[in-house]
């Protein structure tokens, strides 16, 4: 006689079910720490924080790789993948809840932990940043197991609708209102997640410069040239726009500085360390200086370039008050945010215009641009010269100390290279034959342009127009009209600068020390 043995069905909801569960409790964990961190601080949000840490361990070249593939979108990008990594894995721990249940809520918990981890681990974290962390463990657990008990007793209607009932007698005993908490239930993570980021969104922002009126400087320069912008369609404009300026740096999220308690400390291997508030500062002789911007990771023909007029207190009458001892090499420059950069001292003493600035274009500087204050030194690249949220200057050594992006291989001093890029007309476009005016900009910070020259279809080089002349810290436009006949052209710039020095043909990545070669498109006249 032979026996069999016959396996009760799994009346249990799929796995799909559980792994949706564990994903919503983690992303309203997340929603719900995001907000937190808006009041308490922005950096330490589980998401950012996390993405903080990646950006750091990245290697240096996938960061540039990312920045040219994908250029100021970079960030949204990084944020993104974090969070669709970190959901991936919540909804890969539900279905080990499904069937082991502490391990699968322990494993949650892991999972939001690492976002305190990050945060605790910030150069410039506080007691304050544990928690969204905690916030985010606490919430995510919390809605994963009161989530999967849902499911649990969902099933359990299924199978024995009495068991399934619960409490509520009056509930239908065909698992149709277990299914529909379920289903209530998960909305309500979903809007939990979303209502909580936003929030947090808008608690985060950057600080505000609505209240702060700028001093006039000691010596205010008179009104810009006239730009050829008005005569060349499509070049860039001789002044920036504050809005249009490029943005390149490694903060997620815009550090929220206040005036009132902000404060700019010179400190280090000095005879007089000092620390200066913000209506300090703005009592200090003013200086106005038109100066371009470029940042190392600017590709050949790049767009991470932009001229503006800059308000500011100088770096050497900062240094000076200070006592700078002999023997200091560079100062090591600090942000709110954590990031430390290494400029030359001989850059921030010398008779150029390197500056502490807290203006733009007239305005007090954006949040995005560094507010309250930032570094902008004249020549060189701005990751070794442009530090925006500054709150420390530090007189030491190269020996002694190394910034972050030192510390990342990249070249120590980082002098701006010549440059000259075809704005009009642009690669690949399609122009009708006649006149067509090529134009573009050209830069080389300190030294100044004294030549661009054109080359059409590997022909003669020709000398361009230059536009006005506002400095050698600041950019030329340049210009050439153009008999184009129909057919394929291939554009060639290139510049040369008042030493004498032309710019090299050869190209050459950003990594270590800034971008080389000659900028060339093609065009099809038609």
């Amino acid at each position: 006689m032979t026996s069999t043995t016959t396996t009760a069905p799994d009346h249990r909801p799929r796995g799909l079910w559980y792994a949706a569960g564990t994903l919503l409790s983690a992303a309203a964990g997340a929603g719900v720490g995001h907000l937190v961190a808006g009041f308490v601080s922005p950096e330490s949000s589980p998401v950012l924080a996390v993405g903080s840490t990646v950006i750091d361990l990245t290697p240096t070249p996938v960061k540039e790789w990312a920045v040219a593939q994908f250029g100021t979108a970079d960030k949204p990008i990084l944020v993104g993948s974090v969070a669709i990594v970190t959901l991936l894995l919540a909804g890969g721990i539900g279905l080990v809840a499904r069937g082991r249940r502490n391990i699968g809520l322990a494993l949650l918990g892991a999972l939001a932990f690492t976002a305190t981890v990050a945060a605790v681990l910030r150069p410039t974290s506080g007691p304050v940043d544990v928690l969204p962390g905690l916030a985010t463990v606490g919430v995510g657990v919390g809605a994963g197991a009161w989530f999967l008990g849902l499911l649990d007793r969902w099933g359990q209607a299924d199978r024995d609708p009495a068991a399934g009932a619960g409490p509520d007698t009056s509930a239908p005993a065909d698992g149709s209102s277990n299914r529909r908490n379920v289903l209530a239930a998960a909305a309500g993570l979903g809007a939990l997640a979303a209502t909580g980021g936003a929030l947090g969104q808008v608690v985060t922002r950057g600080g505000s410069a609505s209240t702060v009126t700028l001093p006039v400087a000691a010596e205010p320069l008179g009104a810009l040239p006239q730009g050829l912008e008005a005569k060349v369609r499509g070049i860039s404009a001789f002044r920036t726009p504050n809005n249009a300026f490029y943005r390149i740096d490694t903060a997620l999220v815009i550090p929220r500085v206040s005036t009132d308690g902000w404060s700019l400390t010179i400190d280090g291997d000095v005879d007089k360390p000092f620390e200066i508030s913000f209506e300090e500062l703005l009592k200090m002789p003013m200086v106005e200086a038109d100066i371009t911007l470029t940042c190392v990771s600017n590709e050949v023909g790049g767009q991470y370039v932009g001229a503006a007029r800059w308000l500011g207190v100088r770096t050497k009458d900062l240094l000076e008050r200070a006592g700078v001892r002999p023997g200091v090499d560079q100062i090591l420059s600090h942000s709110t945010e954590g990031m430390t950069i290494s400029t030359p001292i001989q850059a921030l003493t010398d008779d150029r215009n390197a500056l502490v600035a807290i203006g733009m274009n007239g305005q007090p500087l954006p949040a995005v641009h560094g507010f309250p204050a930032r570094l902008v030194t004249p020549g060189l690249y701005g990751f070794v010269g442009a530090t925006k949220w500054l709150n420390r200057m530090e007189a030491t050594t190269y020996a002694a100390k190394r910034a972050y992006w030192t510390e990342r291989d990249w070249a120590i001093d980082g002098p701006i290279l010549t440059q000259a890029r075809i704005d009009t007309p642009r690669g690949l476009n399609r122009v009708k034959g006649g006149k067509v005016v090529i134009g573009g900009v050209a830069w080389a910070q300190h030294r100044g342009i004294e030549k661009v020259e054109l080359r059409i279809d590997g022909g003669e080089w020709q000398t361009v127009e230059l536009g006005p002349d506002a400095g050698i810290d600041y950019w030329r436009q340049w210009y050439l009209e153009w008999d184009a006949k129909p057919g394929r052209h291939d554009l060639t710039v290139r510049a040369t600068d008042k030493t004498g020095e032309a710019q090299p043909e050869k190209r050459t990545t950003p990594f270590p020390d800034g971008a080389r070669g000659w900028h060339s498109i093609v065009v099809i006249v038609e």
